[in-house]
């Protein structure tokens, strides 16, 4: 069964087991889908109201995004898993010839460029969420400010989570010239992550809760 059609209470039942997958990889992506329902939930808390009419197209198209994001980010939760089971299945790939152990070396190589590559994709898919997720908080329904917070921060740490992914990987890639621009990818994300998430943590201190 995927990992997506799981109950909460089942995933995370799998998650607390003795298993690597699901582990930090699709728990990120997850982060990631929860911040992007929740930035459509305030959008959706937008749409429509009087008070709103000047931003209600914009929250319209931020609820739209940002529903197709969790769905996409849901599915990377699967995609995460599949990546390590791709990487293991090399691992266990006959050595016992030259050959073997060269295909085998290959195929290892491959596998953990591909698991380095998932994780980057979901901290792209979720850095994109950033700026939609702040001006939900700032434009969108001021009584679900805190909630477009939260989305703000799982966002965060979904792009964070995921990097730490994507960085571990690249400690076992051969390629330089791979490892090098996935690192300044990496670096670039999570400056950005951090920053979007400190800007909006203090806007809503100086002004949702006086």
């Amino acid at each position: 069964m995927e990992l997506k059609s799981l109950s909460v209470k089942e995933f995370i039942d799998k998650v607390t087991g003795n298993d690597p997958v699901p582990g930090g990889g699709s728990v990120s992506a997850l982060n990631g889908s929860l911040a992007a329902s929740l930035a459509a939930m305030v959008a959706n808390l937008t749409v429509g109201r009087k008070k709103y009419a000047e931003v209600n197209d914009e929250m319209e198209q931020i609820s739209a995004r940002m529903t197709e994001k969790s769905a996409e980010l849901l599915t990377d939760v699967d995609r995460d898993a599949e990546a390590y089971d791709r990487v293991f299945a090399a691992f266990k790939l006959p050595k016992e010839t030259d050959e073997e152990k060269a295909a085998r070396k290959e195929a290892i190589q491959r596998e953990t460029k591909y698991a380095a590559e998932v994780p980057m994709e979901v901290a792209r898919t979720a850095s994109a969420l950033l700026p939609m997720i702040d001006a939900a908080a700032r434009r969108g329904n001021s009584n679900a400010v805190t909630d477009a917070t939260v989305a703000m921060m799982c966002a965060r740490t979904a792009v964070i989570g995921a990097l730490l992914n994507v960085r571990i990987n690249l400690t076992s890639i051969t390629d330089e010239a791979f490892v090098k621009a996935m690192t300044e990818e990496a670096d670039r994300l999570e400056a950005a992550a951090v920053e979007a998430e400190h800007k909006l943590l203090e806007y809503v201190k100086a002004h949702a809760f006086n």
